[in-house]
């Protein structure tokens, strides 16, 4: 009967270690829509790009970007954040220049719904307030008033992408633009930073069928870890 009962052999194979992701902003990724530790534990305002994220990235939530909390990171994405103070443009600026990947979503009027009321400091940012930070990239985020509101896929470089109201991009030459602007791609140093003008594939409340992926190309472009037709996108 012992013989029935040979064991299996062991295993040697593990599951490859996921890398880190940074991550900040004013959408809610990580933590979603939630009024307070209770209601952020039951995972019922969960942002459903988090979970998707979290498929090849282990996540790392960040409060402030200085040398400290950027110190191991390779990969930093920022949706949407707040006004950097001017300590924190110098620690992503150094960054990046040693060698960091961004992927940046900057929207100049953002269109999507929050369950808080403006002035809430848990309400994302509507408008972004990155021009010190996107000068020192050699770029301009501008918006035209007289677009029509409303979700349309755009090519972005060859990844269909859901836009709203996005804005467009303006450079010194220093960065490759792509989908009529909406995206930049800059080489800064040793590192690179992938800029869309836009945040409404982020919509937690109205997400747009298309959103899945597009982050999911976007984010292998900017982090090189997809196809290579994505990872070469612009030149």
């Amino acid at each position: 009967m012992a013989a029935l009962f040979v064991a299996a052999p062991a295993c040697s194979q593990t599951a490859p270690e996921r890398p880190a992701l940074g991550l900040l902003g004013t959408i809610p990724i990580f933590w979603g829509e939630a009024a307070g530790p209770a209601e952020a534990l039951a995972g019922s305002a969960d942002h459903w790009a988090r979970p998707q994220l979290e498929q090849t990235f282990a996540l790392r939530p960040l409060d402030v970007l200085d040398a400290a909390s950027l110190a191991g990171l390779e990969r930093l994405l920022l949706a949407q954040p707040r006004a950097l103070s001017p300590a924190e443009n110098v620690a992503l600026d150094a960054w990046v220049r040693g060698g960091g990947h961004l992927l940046l979503f900057a929207d100049p009027l953002l269109t999507g719904e929050s369950r808080f009321a403006i002035g809430d400091r848990r309400r994302p940012q509507d408008v972004a307030l990155l021009s010190p930070i996107l000068a020192r990239w050699g770029l301009r985020l501008t918006f035209a008033e007289d677009q029509q509101q409303g979700f349309s896929v755009r090519d972005v470089a060859g990844i269909p992408v859901p836009l709203n109201l996005p804005g467009r991009f303006e450079g010194d030459g220093s960065c490759a633009l792509a989908g009529d602007g909406v995206l930049a791609r800059c080489r800064i140093g040793a590192g690179e930073v992938t800029v869309l003008a836009d945040a409404a594939l982020l919509d937690l409340h109205e997400r747009h069928p298309a959103a899945p992926a597009a982050l999911e190309r976007l984010t292998a472009a900017a982090f090189a870890h997809g196809p290579a037709q994505d990872r070469n996108y612009p030149p």
